[in-house]
Order: structure tokens, then C-alpha cells, then sequence
């Protein structure tokens, strides 16, 4: 008989059944998510295996515990009040409402709630990029109470992606001012520009920037001529950003988002 005992823990959330010595001291743990057996004395494998065996599932990974790559270092000394990945979409607007909130009664709906919904669409199609090796943080606060709706970061490069709320109106751009239905024209792409070189300043990378029109059923914008350097994206359109590549290898694309995620990166642009 080896000894060994089988302890159940948790740990972030996940599942762990350490395997202990009968002094006491871990000699491996399981990992039910990933189905991995690590391994921190080798020459226990057999004794090991046979300890987890009532409950091991399926087929497992046996081994060392992996290297933590460059970004995981990097998240692992972070403090948690200055990593910017738990971001919320919106999340700059989540807060104002719940620190503001408007008036029962008010004749107009409060436009923080659309802008809001706006976030939220275009934060979810960007997310959906993670599986293709693309990495987003939503909110990015900058100094002087200025921030960035998203920054995508993947193959294809960096982007800074401002949210425009337009549901079914009419959108007019004639760089750089952009009108949507009958309201007045804003600036909307210089402001634009202004974030990417920001987030290219802070990050020494290129950041190119995206509008993207948020709404269900949004139509083409009327375009006057091609903006410079900015690209206009439907909701639906976003998923093509997904596609692009050739620009940063996925040890790139860990390195610029561990630089991003960190708040003092944004302090002084």
C-alpha cells in the first residue's frame, strides 16, 4: 500500500483532488476541468494513479504542471484592483447608473441605458473572437476621464473599437463628423483617433481604430468618402474582424494583453 490520500479541494472555482503523503505534503493534484494529472514527484506515477483511480473520467494528461507562460506571470502579479480583464462591457456605464441613477418619473428614457445596450452587443460579438486567439478588454479607463468602448487585440493586430448606438436610424459620416437619424453631427472619428494613439502611445504598438454601429437592423451607412484610417463596422459585421491575421503571433497577442489589462499602463497617455 502507498499511503497516499485523495483530498478534495477547490480552488478559482475549479475542482481539485490533491493527492497527499501520509505526513502530510502534496505529491500531485487532478484537475477535473482539463482532465490533467500533475505530477510533482515522478517517480510516484504508479502510486498516484492508483490513488485517483475511483475517480478519474475519461482519458487524462499525465505530467509536470505546465510552465506558466509570459502573460500568466504577468496576471499572477498583478493586483486585482488594477487588472482591467474582469471589465464588464459598459462596465464605466454599469457604475455611473448605479451611482446616479435617473428619475422615476422622467419623460425621456435615460440614453446611458442605450449606450449601455450598445456596449453590451458589441462587447459579446467581440468575445466571441476568443476562440479564434483574439483577446479583448472593455472599458479602458484613460486620464481625463476619457476611455476606450474595447481593445481588440489579436492575428490581426490591434484595434480600439468605439460603440455607437444607432438601432434602425440613418447614419451620415463625412469625416469626421458623424450623424445619426436627426441629431446634430459629432466628431466622432477624430475623437476616435485620438483614443488609438493613445492605446498606441501606452502599448508602443500600432492601434488602428473601428467604429461600430450597434443596433438591431442597422443599415449601411451613407458614406461620403472612405474615412481615413477607420474602418465602420455594422453589429453584425464584427465576426470578420476575426478573420484577419499575419500581424502578431500568439506570444505577441499574450504579451500586449497582459501590458493592456494592467490600469498603470493607461496612466500617463
Amino acid at each position: 500500500m502507498s499511503g497516499l490520500r485523495v483530498v478534495p479541494a477547490w480552488r478559482h472555482g475549479r475542482q481539485r483532488l490533491y493527492v497527499c503523503l501520509p505526513g502530510g505534503g502534496n505529491v500531485a493534484w487532478y484537475d477535473r476541468d482539463s482532465s490533467r494529472v500533475n505530477l510533482l514527484s515522478e517517480d510516484r506515477e504508479t502510486d498516484v494513479l492508483r490513488a485517483l483511480a475511483p475517480f478519474l473520467t475519461g482519458e487524462v494528461t499525465v505530467g509536470p504542471p505546465p510552465v506558466p507562460t509570459r502573460g500568466e506571470l504577468a496576471r499572477l502579479a498583478l493586483h486585482p484592483d488594477d487588472d482591467l480583464a474582469p471589465n464588464r462591457p459598459g462596465e464605466a456605464l454599469h457604475i455611473a447608473l448605479e451611482r446616479d441613477r435617473a428619475p422615476a418619473r422622467r419623460l425621456r428614457a435615460d440614453p446611458r441605458h442605450r449606450a449601455l445596450a450598445a456596449e453590451q452587443a458589441v462587447g459579446d460579438a467581440l468575445d466571441g473572437l476568443e476562440g479564434a486567439g483574439w483577446r479583448v478588454l472593455h472599458s479602458v479607463p484613460l486620464p481625463g476621464g476619457a476611455r476606450i468602448h474595447h481593445l481588440l487585440i489579436g492575428p490581426g493586430g490591434l484595434f480600439c473599437v468605439g460603440t455607437l448606438a444607432v438601432r434602425k436610424q440613418r447614419v451620415r459620416i463625412t469625416d469626421p463628423m458623424v450623424t445619426v437619424g436627426r441629431a446634430a453631427p459629432v466628431p466622432l472619428l477624430r475623437a476616435l483617433r485620438a483614443d488609438a494613439g493613445r492605446a498606441s502611445f501606452a502599448l508602443t504598438a500600432e492601434v488602428r481604430p473601428v467604429l461600430a454601429l450597434a443596433g438591431a437592423g442597422a443599415a449601411e451607412p451613407a458614406v461620403a468618402a472612405p474615412p481615413r484610417d477607420v474602418r465602420v463596422l455594422r453589429e453584425a459585421d464584427l465576426p470578420a474582424l476575426g478573420r484577419l491575421g499575419g500581424v502578431l503571433k500568439p506570444a505577441d497577442v499574450e504579451a500586449l494583453h497582459a501590458l493592456a489589462r494592467d490600469r498603470h499602463t493607461w496612466l500617463r497617455v
